[in-house]
């Protein structure tokens, strides 16, 4: 077959160039062939090996890889397309400089009043690239083309397209910018453009609102058309600018524009207007005044709490901040709760307009639920909920960066983004549409060169991530990276010489030792990358190397010379030993090496390096000589006990010793396990008497004591004099131990040794189950059930949590729950129960092991009917100024009338609603309960009700009680003073007096404890003095309040050093005096 090479002339090209192709598949393209006259037809045709030739300047071929345009097959013939040699740049060389188009800032949504009086829109690009970027602009996907068809709307000020005297009909739609240049096309984001308007309220005038006095009332805004949607609504009364302020009688939706006004008052008469402004057009427009006419009342009348103002369901934005409304008419005033079904409310609310605005700030997925407003007031309560949906834009979890690879290499581009709803992928190269998901490239060839944009969309938004692909070739080069001058290897070591020129496609090699071509052998081996890699280097092997690199485009050497050097060895290796804690310990190393070379030696303990800055406490190294680096353990502890490494290192080798350092004196654990581990320790002294037993103690996390050390039990379980090791046993999983051990002999125990390190047993599965497992069917037919949290010590490992599980005594099959809160003790089960049923609950435990125990079953019964009796004899009792007592005789009633527990409901009786009383929900075991959060000196009324699943039963006669004055809220002014033998600490305050409004202050309560710790010893006194002997050492913290029958007043604090601190610098005669005979006083 022929290979047929065209040369044609082009107005500007000096000359052309014509390549062929490899064997391969290849398009004939309609431009080549309508101007070849052979039809526009588009086939895949197979073409067989061909050469590599271009033209030089004197019209001899020469060897090629440029890439071809287009090629086509006619009849034997095969044609390369012509491609201009001059001007061009080199884009698939690695030595091309240039890079495609970066946006530095892309134009945004733009919303345009159409009566504002700047008459211009300007849509912003800025693009980076080398060599710079052609700027066109599309509008709803049609490029306008601002050179063949002129627009005088339209201008272009360098890449930002200005838009003159803009027309809603022409202009109005998605603007994006595009920017080309040799390096490939890319899109920017689209933006919008709209125009804004907010049309006049109708003239018509408006029909008075006549509503009696008492009663709510709702005036309606009915704003007129506008854009954009979100405007801020206000209401005028009577005259502009008298804006009505919100509160809690009058509030205005930000939703509809219309005004609620809870309770119509007299003074309420006149006229209203609605107010509206739109921020984004700078404009505001107001309706028609409306008349306001309260109708008097003889006898105002109450009307119980009715919700008007309604949140819808609502999709909110993560991160962004959501606000929902909730307005109740109703007389007297009702107050509005908020709360979140099956959660509490998200830590990031906030509630305004007095409970009218619930406001969820940077919003998160796991704010995602239904959410209640109830409103109440004496005469009734109202309630809405309804669902909060959480959705996020497209956000990036892996994008694609600017890359470059080599021809015939592999390739896979990969875009990760999260949002709800999930995000989908698409792909633009070059502007054009490539593909969805992940774009894997088998052999790269240069077509596949240009600007890929990876695109991820849901309905929430639309992010953008451009790289740039660029499939580079060109001959073997050892300019950057040659092959090193000067090559050192070690004696009978192993020898690798790196070969890596820059060079695309992968080259070949080839090594010479001298003129000497070098194959793989026993020795010697070239390795794919190039490296050559000699074993046993001999001085045999000192000589000059060089490395052949060649490719389809090329071919380089590089030469380096190998010197072969002594190889480094210890001489003195460090040895095993054995020492005391405390004593001071010497590990030797020296070696011999190269006199060309320097050597430093390396020191490790268990794979851990030494740093001899930061350790210098317990660690240094001693340079004796040159040869030799030894190591100096000083104070020697259990922790430094280990295996010991010396490493002596030259440039070129290293060589490495051994050691292991015991310490005796102390406990070395091994062999952890889940519930035992293994001990080990040095036999001490028996001094004189023959050692009879060893007793082994253990010290956990929870241990509230320092010194709150307890006997293990051991395998085997009596340790003899002899014993050095010993298995621990019984141990709880996945808990932090220490271990200390002392000896016996017939004069008693002798000093407990050093604790050993803390250690953690490995984790199990849960063997403890909760406790006092309750279930009760609540007012709402709902399936309460509570239990008592597991200890923290028998959690067994981590992800600890519940299984609540329950069923219908009839059912087999068990529906179950998980509580992953370890600390959590309550469960709900929101779905209303079948009532006259009996049913079956338990609680298990579970955590990253599998499920534990299981409590035993408790059954539970859901009721037919409310409890018919109420609690008798209900009495009260203060506690402090906002605590109180509360006992009743319980209710007793058979099926279908039993009690499933009891509701306490509190309240002041001249200062609260009853309807917004307090409540506490308690279990029927339970006919006493603790009153919380009451009012210092307030008079208060208390009603308990029996309930069960139907509902609550008839409430109790009123308990009345007064909660006692508050304790004294000014804090003690208080002194020490440190006797002159620092054996004693004297405390002295000023006496505080109660007013007429605060409870007696019958004493004092003064708190010692150490620094950091929160628990200590606790005095009372009735004086207001107290002394105490000086600790020896530590810092401590002394705490006093006073003790006053409204409870404790606020706490003042000192802080006292142990005698040790104080008799760190020795003080002079003087100095004591005037410490014996000065007052320290603190104004806490």
């Amino acid at each position: 077959m022929h290979s047929i090479l065209f040369r044609q002339s082009q107005a500007g090209d000096a000359e052309a160039a014509c390549v062929c192709l490899t064997p391969g598949w290849v398009r004939d393209g309609p431009h080549l062939s309508s101007r070849t006259g052979l039809g526009g037809s588009r086939r895949i045709q197979r073409i067989p090996p061909t050469c590599f030739e271009t033209l030089d300047e004197d019209g001899m071929s020469k060897s090629s890889s440029a890439s071809v345009s287009r090629l086509f097959l006619l009849n034997s013939w095969t044609y390369c397309a012509i491609k201009p040699r001059i001007f061009e740049p080199r884009i698939f060389d690695k030595e091309a400089t240039g890079f495609g188009p970066i946006f530095e800032e892309e134009p945004l949504d733009t919303v345009y009043a159409e009566d504002s009086p700047e008459n211009k829109i300007s849509m912003n690009c800025r693009v980076r690239a080398n060599p710079p970027a052609i700027i066109k602009w599309w509008l709803n996907n049609w490029e306008i083309k601002l050179m063949e068809q002129p627009d005088d709307h339209y201008s272009l000020v360098g890449g930002n397209l200005l838009i003159t005297n803009p027309d809603k009909a022409k202009h109005a739609g998605k603007y994006v910018c595009v920017a080309k240049n040799v390096y490939g096309t890319v899109f920017s984001k689209e933006a919008i453009v709209k125009f804004g308007y907010l049309n006049q309220f109708p003239t018509d005038e408006r029909e008075p609102v006549n509503v009696k006095e008492g009663q709510g009332a709702v005036l309606l805004c009915s704003p007129p058309s506008r854009y954009p949607s979100e405007v801020l609504f206000r209401w005028i009364y009577n005259d502009f600018p008298n804006f009505i302020l919100p509160d809690q009688r009058r509030f205005v939706s930000q939703s509809t524009g219309n005004l609620y006004i809870a309770k119509v008052e007299a003074s309420d008469v006149g006229n209203y207007s609605c107010f509206v402004s739109s921020p984004v057009i700078g404009k505001s427009v107001f309706s028609m005044p409306i008349a306001l006419i309260p109708q008097i009342e003889k006898e105002e009348k109450r009307y119980p709490a009715d919700i008007r103002v309604k949140f819808p369901k609502t999709y909110a934005l993560v991160h962004q901040n959501l606000t929902l409304e909730c307005f109740a008419l109703g007389n007297p005033l009702p107050h509005i709760r908020w709360r979140k079904l099956d959660a509490d409310l998200p830590p990031n609310y906030e509630v305004s307009m007095n409970g009218a605005l619930l406001h969820l700030i940077n919003v998160q997925y796991e704010d995602e639920g239904s959410y209640e407003c109830e409103t109440l007031n004496v005469k009734g309560m109202d309630w809405y909920r309804q669902w909060v949906y959480v959705e996020g834009p497209p956000e990036w979890a892996e994008h694609i960066n600017d890359t470059e690879k080599d021809v015939g290499s592999e390739l896979t581009l990969r875009c990760v983004a999260v949002g709800k709803p999930t995000p989908w992928i698409r792909w633009l190269k070059d502007g054009y549409s490539y593909g969805k998901g992940e774009l894997k490239f088998s052999s790269l060839t240069f077509g596949d060169s240009g600007m890929y944009q990876c695109i991820a969309q849901n309905e929430w938004g639309t992010i953008y991530a451009n790289a740039e692909l660029r499939v580079v070739s060109c001959a073997p080069t050892f300019v950057y990276n040659p092959v090193k001058k000067l090559l050192l290897g070690a004696e009978n070591a192993r020898v690798l010489i790196e070969c890596k020129p820059r060079a695309a496609p992968k080259p070949r090699f080839i090594w010479k030792r001298g003129s000497e071509l070098l194959n793989n052998s026993s020795r010697m081996l070239i390795w794919d990358d190039g490296t050559l890699e000699i074993l046993n280097a001999t001085k045999s092997d000192e000589a000059s190397y060089t490395c052949y690199a060649e490719n389809d485009r090329g071919k380089s050497n590089s030469t380096g010379t190998l010197t072969i050097t002594e190889a480094t060895k210890i001489t003195v290796a460090p040895s095993d030993i054995e020492v005391i804690v405390g004593d001071t310990a010497v590990l030797h190393c020296s070696a011999s090496h190269d006199p060309s070379l320097d050597v430093t030696f390396i020191w490790t303990v268990d794979s851990s390096i030494i740093n001899f800055y930061t350790d210098f406490q317990n660690y240094e190294q001693v340079m004796g000589h040159e040869n030799s680096g030894d190591l100096v353990i000083k104070n020697i502890q259990m922790r430094h006990a280990g295996h010991y490494i010396c490493t002596a290192q030259t440039i070129v080798d290293n060589a490495t010793a051994e050691a292991d350092v015991f310490v005796k004196g102390g406990i070395r654990v091994e062999e952890i396990g889940d519930t035992s581990v293994k001990i080990r320790w040095c036999l001490g002294s028996d001094h004189g008497s023959p050692l009879i037993q060893h007793v082994v103690q253990t010290k956990d996390f929870y241990a509230l004591d320092p010194e709150d050390w307890k006997s293990a039990s051991t395998s085997p379980v009596f340790l003899d004099g002899a014993a050095e090791t010993a298995t621990v046993v019984n141990l709880y999983p996945w808990m932090q131990y220490e271990f200390r051990v002392h000896a016996v002999n017939e004069f008693g125990a002798g000093e407990n040794s050093q604790p050993s390190i803390k250690i953690k047993t490995w984790d199990a599965r849960p063997t403890v189950a909760p406790s006092d497992v309750i279930g009760q069917v609540g007012i709402s037919g709902e399936l309460i059930v509570t239990w008592s949290p597991v200890k923290p010590q028998y959690f067994f490992g981590k992800k600890f949590g519940y299984m609540v599980a329950f069923k219908q005594h009839e059912d087999y099959e068990w529906k179950w729950s998980t509580v992953e809160d370890p600390e959590t003790r309550r469960y709900v089960y929101k779905e209303k129960m079948n009532p006259d049923t009996e049913i079956q609950v338990k609680v298990s435990t579970f955590n990253n092991k599998g499920e534990g125990a299981a409590s035993i079953i408790t059954v539970v019964y859901s009721p037919r009917l409310a409890p018919t009796e109420a609690p008798l004899d209900v009495y009260a009792r203060q506690v402090t100024s906002t605590e109180a007592l509360v006992w009743w005789l319980p209710v007793f009633q058979a099926p279908p009338n039993w009690v499933d527990g009891y509701q306490i409901r509190y309240w002041r009786k001249y200062d609260d609603n009853e309807a917004a009383a307090s409540r506490v929900i308690v279990h029927r075991l339970v006919n006493q309960t603790r009153l919380e959060n009451m009012r210092p000196d307030s008079h208060y009324l208390i009603e308990v009700r029996a309930f069960n699943g139907a509902g609550l039963g008839p409430p109790s006669e009123h308990c009345e009680m007064f909660t006692r004055r508050p304790p004294p809220s000014r804090r003690l002014r208080v002194y020490k003073y440190v006797s002159f033998t620092r054996k004693w600490l004297y405390l002295y305050w000023d006496h505080i007096y109660n007013y007429w409004n605060e409870s007696y202050v019958e004493g004092y309560k003064i708190l010692f404890r150490k620094e950091g710790e929160r628990y200590g010893k606790l005095y009372t006194t009735g004086n207001h003095y107290f002394d105490f002997p000086m600790p020896e050492t530590g810092d401590y913290v002394v705490e006093i309040r006073a003790r006053c029958e409204g409870g404790d007043g606020p706490i003042s604090q000192i802080r006292v050093q142990g005698r040790a601190a104080l008799s760190v610098e020795s003080l002079s005669v003087c100095t004591v005096l005037v410490l014996a005979l000065t007052w320290m006083s603190l104004d806490l």
